[in-house]
């Protein structure tokens, strides 16, 4: 079997006994049992050149390169965040192109992938994480590398008329067809794409979403991330003595909670979920004392501009809600602005009768099905979802919201507040059935398994396999930095 190589933006940590997600272990695990690389950067900025650090722990080398203070502001900071990001999420105002955020960003993918290529065997497979990368393909076959490369995209993927808006946009969509495999979360987000390929380079789509490009077959497909379903259900299982105690308070008061988990984030719709919340309260005043929102919302991207304007306006709406409706002993909404452990997180959701869930817009958002696989299956909470989040593609049997309509919201908080347990059962084993059948583990290995296919195509096809690179470059140790 060839070697897995994964690359990210960040390498995570395989010698921590637990990781931030299902994602970094499901990742984890199948580089352990193929062998293989996982390459990024390792969060550090170092004023000088600096060789990459490399750990091997078992079959698996992790390479974790350093950034410059110039290549964090361009690259990081700069093209793929002030630019990428809120191009990605639908929010041209937010753009803030600059020619050296982009120069920062090729040069920041061209040297990595020059730190890479010594270490690469002809037959790796390698796998491509996100937005910050979408180069990185260009950059490894410009340098001679022709093994199979794929590429996922954790985030949305704008229509063409918002991506021409950009300049750059036709060689960003070149470099993208450099690789054999193209993943999206949605099908929404695969379509997108051929639309600019058929509408933008006149390239055409067949069918089975293929597309040529220099005598190879390029395949545009929807793969739709999961989570490690019954891993989750069970850390749910086993609150902690906080979140017992504060779920015993609350059903001795006869109180519900309804609870959301963003990263503090424009695209998350946290001012807009707030609105709706005061519009339940305004709309039924009999939920006063009786609901209560937590929500929890750590810091991120705060060197980006945009950020700490979020957080200011979050913090104004909190306070505001709380001055209009709190009581002695009831604080409408619980604002939290830090991390919470992840197994706090799963009890934190199986206390709550209702998971909000409303951003403007999302690849795909996982706490959707988190929140559904860490419910009790015989007395489930009600997931409130966004109709632009990816996963709203999957999960029909939640009460799906536009988060725009803050009366929309409302009335679909208090139809969850008051839904029939019967009711809430069927919806919540159809939802965990279809998260539990499309988990981390079908995601991963359905995509592994196409870009496995490349070359495997009959003749005729377009998929021909590429070249490999000569054993004395692909066994060149790694003097890079």
């Amino acid at each position: 079997m060839s070697r897995l190589v994964i690359v990210s933006n960040r390498v995570a940590d395989l010698r921590s006994s637990s990781q931030s997600g299902g994602l970094a272990v499901g990742l984890a695990d199948a580089l352990r049992a193929r062998g293989g690389i996982w390459f990024g950067w390792d969060g550090t900025i170092s004023d000088g050149p600096a060789a990459p650090a490399l750990d091997d722990i078992g079959p698996v080398r992790t390479i974790a390169a350093p950034l410059t203070p110039a290549d964090y502001d361009e690259y990081y900071v700069g093209f793929a965040n002030s630019v990428l990001w809120p191009l990605f999420h639908y929010r041209l105002d937010l753009v803030d192109y600059r020619a050296e955020f982009h120069d920062g960003y090729m040069r920041v993918n061209a040297r990595l992938a020059e730190t890479l290529r010594p270490e690469l065997r002809a037959d790796d497979v390698i796998w491509v994480h996100d937005y910050h990368l979408i180069p990185f393909a260009a950059c490894l076959r410009a340098r001679g590398c022709r093994q199979r490369i794929g590429f996922f995209l954790h985030i949305p993927f704008p229509p063409p008329d918002l991506l021409t808006a950009t300049p750059n946009h036709g060689a960003l969509i070149e470099a993208l067809l450099e690789y054999d495999v193209v993943g999206f979360q949605t099908s929404g987000d695969a379509a997108n794409l051929k639309r600019y390929l058929s509408e933008q380079l006149c390239r055409e789509v067949r069918d089975d979403g293929r597309v040529d490009k220099g005598g190879r077959s390029v395949l545009v497909e929807r793969f739709p991330i999961g989570i490690d379903v019954a891993a989750f259900a069970e850390m749910a299982r086993q609150p902690s003595s906080e979140v017992e105690l504060d779920t015993l308070r609350q059903r001795i008061l006869g109180r519900k909670q309804i609870i959301g988990v963003d990263r503090l984030d424009y695209s998350k719709g946290l001012p807009e979920r707030l609105t709706a919340f005061e519009r339940l309260l305004t709309r039924h005043p009999e939920l006063e004392r009786a609901v209560s929102l937590l929500q929890i919302a750590p810091p991120t991207r705060e060197d980006v501009s945009a950020y700490p304007a979020i957080r200011k306006e979050l913090e104004g709406m909190t306070g505001s809600i709380n001055g209009r409706f709190a009581d002695i002993n009831w604080t409408p909404v619980r604002y939290i602005h830090r991390a919470v452990p992840r197994e706090r997180l799963a009890s934190l959701f199986r206390a709550s009768q209702v998971g909000l869930v409303t951003p403007l817009r999302d690849g795909m958002n996982l706490v959707a099905k988190e929140y559904v696989a860490a419910q009790d299956p015989d007395d489930p909470g009600v997931l409130v979802l966004s109709q632009f989040a990816g996963a709203a593609e999957e999960l029909q049997e939640a009460l799906i919201v536009n988060p725009y309509d803050a009366d929309d919201v409302a009335d679909r908080l208090h139809e969850a507040l008051t839904m029939p347990r019967d009711e809430r059962r069927d919806r919540h084993t159809a939802l965990y059935d279809r998260i539990l059948r499309q988990d981390a583990q079908a995601w991963l290995e359905r995509f592994l398994a196409r870009l496995d296919e490349v070359g495997d195509a009959p003749a005729g096809s377009g998929a021909a396999r590429p070249e490999p690179l000569p054993a004395e470059a692909a066994r060149r140790p790694n003097h890079s930095s």
